[in-house]
C-alpha cells in the first residue's frame, strides 16, 4: 500500500514552486508599475533627474564666460529661490545649475556631491543651502536620495557614517536598487496627503525641527562637516559656499554657523538677516518662505552671490 506521506511530497513541492513563482511575478509587477508611476507621474523625480543630468555636464568656465555654479539644497531653497529670476539677474556673471530635493541635509549632499564629482561634474563654485538644523542632523533621506543621488558605494558609506544596523543598511541598499522599495514611503505619503486635510502641517507639528545643540557641541559637529565638504570640493577644483536661508528661529543658529564656517575656512552667505523678516513673509507652516518672501530672498541672493564669485576669481590665478 503506497504511503500517504510519500504521495504528498510532490504536491507540497509543486505548491511551493507555485508560491515562489507567484511571488516573483508580483515583485516584477510591482517594480514595473513603480517605475512607470515614478517616471510619468512624479514631479520630484522629473525635476531632480533633469537637474542631476545637467549638473554632471558642468565644466569650468573659459575666460570671459560666466562662472559655473552648482547650487544644492532642500525645500528651503526650493520654496525660497526663484531660480529663473536668479538666473536672469546673474546671467552675465554666473551659470547656475540647481538641484533641490526636499528633506535633505548634510549626509545626503556630501555623498551626492562625491558621486557627482566621480561622474565628471566640475563646477567652479558649490553652494549648499539646507538650513542649520538639517546641516546638523544625523540622518539621510531614505527615498529618492538612494535611488537618484547615490550609487552603491555611497549607500554603504552613509550606512557606515551613521552607524546603521543591518536592517537599516539593507533598507538603504534596497532603496538604491529597487524603485518599488525606494518609493513605497512616497506612495503612502501621497495617499495620506489626499486623504487627510492639512497633512503637511500635521507632520510638521508631529515632527518639529530638532533643537540646536549647545555651542561647544554645535562647533564640534559643524567644524568637522564643513572641513570635509571644503576638502571634497577643493580636491575637484571647486570653492564651497554655505548659503543660510532664513527661518523664523534661525537668528542665533546663523551666528554660530558663521563662526564655525570661519574656523573651517568656508565662506557663508546670509543674504537676509532672519530677524529682518516678519511672519508675513512665511507660509502657514512658519518655516518656508511664501512668494513674497522668496522674491526678497532671491533678489538679495542675486546681489551677494556674485561677490563670492568675484572673490574666488581674484584669489585664483586661473
Amino acid at each position: 500500500m503506497p504511503s500517504s506521506t510519500s504521495s504528498s511530497e510532490p504536491r507540497a513541492i509543486f505548491y511551493s514552486k507555485l508560491l515562489v513563482g507567484i511571488s516573483a511575478l508580483l515583485i516584477v509587477l510591482f517594480e514595473f508599475l513603480s517605475g512607470y508611476l515614478l517616471k510619468h507621474h512624479s514631479e520630484t523625480y522629473d525635476r531632480v533627474s533633469h537637474q542631476y543630468a545637467e549638473a554632471v555636464k558642468m565644466r569650468p568656465a573659459t575666460p570671459g564666460q560666466p562662472t559655473s555654479v552648482l547650487m544644492v539644497g532642500n525645500s528651503l531653497l526650493l520654496e525660497g529661490v526663484d531660480v529663473n529670476r536668479l538666473k536672469e539677474l546673474t546671467s552675465g556673471q554666473m551659470h547656475i545649475c540647481p538641484i533641490f530635493l526636499e528633506a535633505t541635509g548634510y549626509y545626503d549632499w556630501f555623498y551626492a556631491l562625491q558621486r557627482l564629482f566621480r561622474e565628471g561634474a566640475r563646477p567652479q563654485l558649490v553652494v549648499l543651502g539646507v538650513g542649520v538644523n538639517s546641516f546638523l542632523a544625523n540622518s539621510v533621506r531614505e527615498d529618492y536620495v538612494p535611488l537618484m543621488l547615490f550609487d552603491m558605494r555611497d549607500s554603504l558609506g552613509v550606512a557606515s557614517a551613521l552607524k546603521m544596523d543591518r536592517t537599516a543598511t539593507s533598507n538603504l541598499l534596497l532603496a538604491h536598487s529597487s524603485v518599488f522599495w525606494d518609493t513605497r514611503t512616497v506612495l503612502r505619503t501621497q495617499i495620506f496627503r489626499h486623504a487627510i486635510p492639512h497633512y503637511r502641517e500635521l507632520i510638521l507639528l508631529l515632527k518639529p525641527q530638532p533643537s540646536i545643540p549647545p555651542p561647544e557641541q554645535f562647533q564640534t559637529i559643524a567644524n568637522s562637516r564643513l572641513e570635509r565638504l571644503r576638502e571634497l570640493c577643493e580636491s575637484h577644483g571647486a570653492k564651497l559656499v554655505i548659503l543660510v536661508p532664513p527661518t523664523p528661529s534661525s537668528v542665533d543658529a546663523v551666528r554660530q554657523m558663521t563662526m564655525a564656517a570661519r574656523r573651517a575656512r568656508v565662506d557663508t552667505l546670509v543674504p537676509i538677516d532672519p530677524a529682518a523678516l516678519s511672519v508675513k513673509y512665511y507660509q502657514s507652516d512658519e518655516l518656508h518662505l511664501n512668494p513674497e518672501g522668496a522674491k526678497l530672498f532671491t533678489t538679495a541672493l542675486a546681489t551677494f552671490l556674485p561677490r563670492s564669485v568675484d572673490h574666488e576669481q581674484a584669489a585664483s590665478p586661473n
